[in-house]
């Protein structure tokens, strides 16, 4: 019988023998997400556009920034969106109609209960008329003001 040579393991088992021979792989940690205040943003906008020309370039590298942030940052300027330039809350935007919506949504409930208020008080004064024989007591057609049936 030939000995077993790592190529014929690959080939058995389907993988490559590994160099770490570990059942726990290390922990990789993931990096954060940078964040920049607005008076960092305001300073480096600055310091591009007021700094000699041809320097833009080193001063992204010393600040390991991209050109991408500085138009960022200055169309976010020129929006007028300077007080806001801080970093903006990721995720699903609040909905600007919900206020509005709750508002109407409790009108629609108040009305609808005073509405059932009004039929119950409305049925209540048609079983008394009935009661004290102010109205016959079928009332299949409705009668007009005039005392004739409409």
């Amino acid at each position: 019988m030939a000995p077993i040579d790592s190529e014929s393991t690959r080939l058995i088992t389907g993988t490559s023998p590994s160099p770490f021979n570990s059942k726990v792989s290390p922990k990789v940690e993931r990096p954060e997400r940078r964040t920049f205040t607005a008076d960092y943003k305001r300073r480096i906008l600055k310091e591009a556009e007021e700094g000699p020309a041809g320097t833009t370039g080193a001063l992204l590298r010393r600040e390991g920034l991209y050109s991408s942030h500085l138009t960022t940052w200055r169309e976010q300027r020129a929006r007028g969106e300077l007080a806001r330039l801080a970093p903006v809350k990721r995720g699903p935007k609040p909905d600007p109609y919900a206020a509005e919506r709750a508002a109407l949504q409790g009108e629609i409930a108040r009305l609808r209960a005073e509405l059932e208020q009004a039929r119950i008080i409305i049925d209540v004064q048609k079983k008394v008329s009935q009661l004290l024989g102010l109205l016959p007591m079928n009332n299949a057609a409705p009668i007009c003001e005039t005392g004739d049936e409409g």
